[in-house]
């Protein structure tokens, strides 16, 4: 027995053998592999870092990778979240310029790994550090007239900078900024803080705390000066028909100056215009115009403001009563009957171009260009001579119109209506 095995021992080996790549034929034709750029976005995870470096580099946030695997286990690698990730293992190294490989993980098999993009990086780790900055204030432009600045407050008074070591060994000043220009009310906000290098450039990519600081700043108006309202001063009415919709002033509020303080005390709350004579007016208007000042006062800058005046039209509403209506594009050979042989037409717009409409200014006609022998139900069209007059209604809206040969006397007959 054992020499018939020793005998055909290689013939068995050869048979399993045989047997083995039929097999693995057979599952490689019915599941055969593929090779195929992964689709989904694969996030680079870093992992290690020592919490006292940081990375200063730039780094790819995605990774590409091409993998080898059955088109089973495709449908799978495509249909579960994170079955492939990249990961960067920052794991003992220390500050300086390190070249790290990316590291597949595949959590479904069989699968194999042809490429990664990219395959490793280059970073730089730096110690991380912090610095304890003052605060200082930058004021920009001038109050408005007759006013001054205080000296400013900041709560608090100083910042932490922390970031990489290089880049917070630049930083010169911290710095915030209080634009001042035309203001006449005190300043009393957090503002940002701004990191600035010797040449005076804006650091970015440093943590700054708190990134804002409260400012407080006085700004008060010197003796002699007063803000005051104001009022224009109309007289006369506008056109019959017409309505004064709004009057508006640029700058609604102007400064007066005295070198008596009391005499500018003792003005009322506000200053008036010159005299603005609407008498008539049928349109906007727009002019300067004075104001009217107490002797020894003055107006700081400019003499005059600009005065916007909106005059528009009363809106209202006509009825025009049996307008006749017309037949227009009927063919020849035939004749037409219209029922009713008139409407009342509803009219809206401004109150002086309905007050001048006549009905010879309106037209009513119904189109029958087309329109066979029967009866048809039409709507009467409108044609108005008079612009930014609008139709609201027409009183019947439909009309009955019965078209029939020359010779006949049209009778209304069932006809479906075009």
């Amino acid at each position: 027995m054992l020499r018939w095995i020793a005998t055909n021992l290689r013939t068995f080996f050869w048979a399993f053998i045989l047997a083995v790549a039929v097999w693995v034929s057979a599952v490689t034709d019915a599941d055969p592999d593929e090779v195929r750029l992964y689709p989904n976005p694969i996030a680079l995870e870093i992992i290690g870092q020592d919490p006292t470096l940081i990375l200063t580099s730039d780094l790819p946030e995605q990774v590409e990778v091409t993998l080898r695997a059955p088109r089973s286990v495709w449908d799978r690698l495509t249909a579960e979240e994170d079955s492939v990730r990249a990961i960067l293992d920052l794991s003992g190294l220390g500050s300086g310029q390190h070249t790290v490989p990316i590291q597949m993980q595949v959590a479904i098999r069989p699968a194999r790994i042809v490429s990664i993009t990219p395959a490793e990086v280059t970073l730089t780790l730096e110690p991380l550090t912090t610095r304890t900055l003052p605060i200082s204030i930058v004021l920009i432009g001038e109050p408005a007239i007759g006013y001054q600045a205080g000296e400013p407050l900041t709560t608090p008074d100083k910042v932490v900078v922390s970031g990489p070591e290089s880049l917070v060994q630049r930083v010169d000043r911290a710095r915030i900024s209080v634009n001042l220009t035309g203001a006449r009310e005190s300043v009393d906000e957090s503002l940002p803080v701004e990191l600035l290098d010797r040449d005076g450039l804006l650091l970015r990519d440093l943590t700054v705390n708190p990134d804002h600081i409260h400012v407080a700043l006085p700004i008060s108006q010197q003796g002699g000066y007063r803000d005051m309202a104001v009022k224009v001063v109309v007289t006369g009415q506008v056109a019959s028909g017409y309505r004064l919709s709004g009057i508006s002033v640029f700058p609604p509020v102007v400064t007066v100056f005295s070198e008596d303080p009391e005499r500018v005390n003792d003005l009322p709350g506000v200053v008036e215009t010159q005299p603005l004579d609407l008498n008539n007016a049928e349109s906007d208007i727009t002019t300067r115009l004075s104001l009217t000042l107490p002797e020894g006062i003055s107006v700081v800058g400019e003499q005059s403001v600009l005065v916007q005046v909106s005059i528009s039209p009363i809106q209202g509403s006509i009825t025009l009563k049996g307008q006749g209506i017309e037949v227009v594009g009927l063919s020849p050979g035939l004749s037409v009957q219209v029922s009713p042989t008139a409407v009342d037409v509803i009219l809206s717009g401004p109150l002086p171009k309905l007050d001048t409409l006549t009905p010879q200014d309106v037209r009513v006609y119904v189109d029958v260009s087309d329109l066979e022998a029967g009866t048809h139900q039409l709507t009467p069209q409108v044609e108005i001579l008079i612009g930014d007059i609008r139709v609201e209604s027409i009183l019947p809206a439909t009309v009955e119109v019965t078209i029939a040969p020359n010779g006949e006397t049209p009778t209304p007959t069932p006809t479906a209506t075009p």
